[in-house]
C-alpha cells in the first residue's frame, strides 16, 4: 500500500509507492495541508487502481519523471529474467504466495525440529494458503492481514470459549509474518506486516495436585500404569521425555534419568531446549518404581514404557483411556496430564528443596519461572511472605506491653 508523504526540505507532498518490485516517488507541487493531501491520495488511489488492473503506464502517468527510465530497465529485465524456481512475467512484480510459501518452507524446514515441521506445515496447508495463496506477495496489503486474523478468532477452538485462542491465533500469524518479511527482502516490497502487534495473552494458571491428591491417583491407578505416573508425579518430566525415554538413559548405579530425548508423534529428537538435557535423580519412589518396571518390560522393549508390542506409549490414547477417566472416578477435577509436572515442582518445593536444585531437576536454565508460577503455592518458599514481619511487631507490642505493665 502506497502513502502520502511530505518532504522536510520544501513542506510539498510526494507519492511513495511499489511499483515492479521497485519504490517509486512522485514529488507534486501540492504544500501539505488537509485539502491537497485528499486530491494527492485520490491520484495515489487511481495509480494504485490501473497497477492492481495492469492497466498503468508510467510515462503516461508521469511524463519526464526520472524513474521512467528506471521502470523500463525494470521492465526490460523482467523479460528476460528467469528464476530456477518461478518465472517472473513481466505483469508480475512478485510471485504467487503459495508459491514462495512453499520454497520458503523448504529453505527453512532444516532449523526446526519434527514437531515444528509439522505444525508450520499444517499451518500454511489449513489457514495461510486458503487466505492468501493467489494473490501476488506485493498485492497483500494490511488490511488483508488483519482481516484474516480477524476470521481466525472467528474459527472454533479448543480455548474456553469454543473459538481459537489468541495463542494459537499469534502461531498462525508469525508464520506469516516470517514469510511476507523474507519475500519483501527478496522482492523489494515494503512488508505489509509492519507493525502488526500479536495478541495479547492471558495469564495461564496451574493446578497442581496436593500430596494427598498424588497418593490415591497412584494407589487407585492401573497396576500397570502405576510406576508410570509414579515417574510423572515425583520427577517433574514432561510428557514426550516420559514417554521417549529408554533404558540406555536409566542408571540405577547412580540412581539417575539421562534425559536426552523426546517423543514427539511416535518418533524421538532432540529435547524442547538445550537446557532440557540434563540428568534427574532418582528419588526413593522413583527409584522403586524403575526398578519393578524394568522386570516387566526391561527384556520387552528398549522403551521403558511401552504397549504389548514394544512400541513406546500413545499418550493421547493413555489420556483419554487412563488418565480421564481415573480423574472422574475418584472425583478429581479434570486436568491436563502436563499438570503432574507442575505437581513435582509445587511438591519440591513445600517440601524445602533448594530452588536451583528444583530449576535443574526441571530443565530450567535459572529460577525465574520457579518464583513467577509456583510461589503463590509456596507461602514460606523466599521467607518474605510476612511472617518475619509479624513477628517482629508481635515482639514489639508485646515487649510494649510488659513495659507499660
Amino acid at each position: 500500500m502506497g502513502k502520502v508523504r511530505a518532504r522536510k526540505e520544501t513542506g510539498n507532498l510526494y507519492l511513495d509507492f511499489m511499483f515492479l518490485g521497485l519504490r517509486c516517488r512522485e514529488q507534486t507541487a501540492l504544500t501539505n495541508t488537509p485539502a491537497n493531501h485528499k486530491r494527492a491520495e485520490a491520484v495515489l488511489q487511481r495509480v494504485e487502481a490501473k497497477i492492481v488492473l495492469d492497466q498503468f503506464d508510467y510515462a503516461e502517468q508521469f511524463p519526464g519523471s526520472k524513474n521512467v527510465i528506471k521502470v523500463r530497465e525494470r521492465l526490460s529485465a523482467l523479460e528476460t529474467h528467469t528464476s530456477s524456481v518461478f518465472k517472473i512475467k513481466q505483469e508480475d512484480s512478485a510471485p504467487l504466495f503459495t508459491d514462495f510459501a512453499e520454497l520458503w518452507f523448504e529453505e527453512t524446514r532444516v532449523q526446526w525440529r519434527t514437531s515444528h515441521h509439522r505444525n508450520v506445515k499444517a499451518v500454511l496447508d489449513s489457514s495461510l494458503k486458503p487466505a492468501f495463496g493467489k494473490m501476488q506477495l506485493d498485492q497483500i496489503c494490511k488490511a488483508a492481514i488483519l482481516s484474516f486474523r480477524s476470521e481466525l478468532a472467528k474459527r472454533p477452538g479448543r480455548n474456553a470459549t469454543g473459538l481459537m485462542s489468541p495463542k494459537t491465533i499469534n502461531t498462525h500469524m508469525g508464520v506469516l509474518r516470517m514469510i511476507m518479511t523474507e519475500a519483501a527482502d527478496r522482492f523489494g516490497f515494503l512488508s505489509p506486516y509492519r507493525n502488526i502487534k500479536p495478541l495479547k495473552l492471558q495469564r495461564s494458571h496451574i493446578e497442581p495436585f496436593s500430596l494427598e491428591d498424588v497418593n490415591r491417583i497412584i494407589d487407585k491407578v492401573r497396576e500397570d500404569y502405576r510406576n508410570y505416573y509414579t515417574l510423572r508425579f515425583y520427577s517433574g518430566m514432561r510428557t514426550g521425555e516420559v514417554d521417549g525415554l529408554r533404558w540406555e538413559h536409566v542408571d540405577f548405579q547412580n540412581r539417575l534419568i539421562l534425559v536426552r530425548e523426546t517423543l514427539v508423534g511416535g518418533r524421538t529428537e532432540y529435547t524442547k531446549t538445550n537446557g532440557s538435557q540434563r540428568e534427574i535423580q532418582m528419588l526413593g519412589p522413583v527409584f522403586d518404581a524403575l526398578q519393578d518396571q524394568y522386570l516387566r518390560t526391561g527384556k520387552l522393549s528398549r522403551y521403558v514404557f511401552c504397549n504389548n508390542k514394544g512400541e513406546p506409549l500413545d499418550h493421547c490414547n493413555v489420556t483419554k483411556r487412563i488418565w480421564y477417566p481415573l480423574l472422574r472416578h475418584l472425583g478429581l477435577k479434570k486436568r491436563r496430564p502436563y499438570q503432574t509436572r507442575h505437581t513435582a515442582a509445587t511438591l519440591f518445593l513445600a517440601s524445602g528443596e533448594n530452588p536451583e536444585w528444583v530449576a535443574r531437576m526441571l530443565g530450567h536454565t535459572t529460577t525465574e519461572m520457579l518464583f513467577r508460577v509456583y510461589s503463590r503455592y509456596i507461602p514460606n518458599l523466599t521467607r518474605q511472605d510476612g511472617s518475619a514481619f509479624e513477628r517482629l511487631v508481635t515482639t514489639r507490642y508485646i515487649e510494649t506491653e510488659n513495659d507499660d505493665a
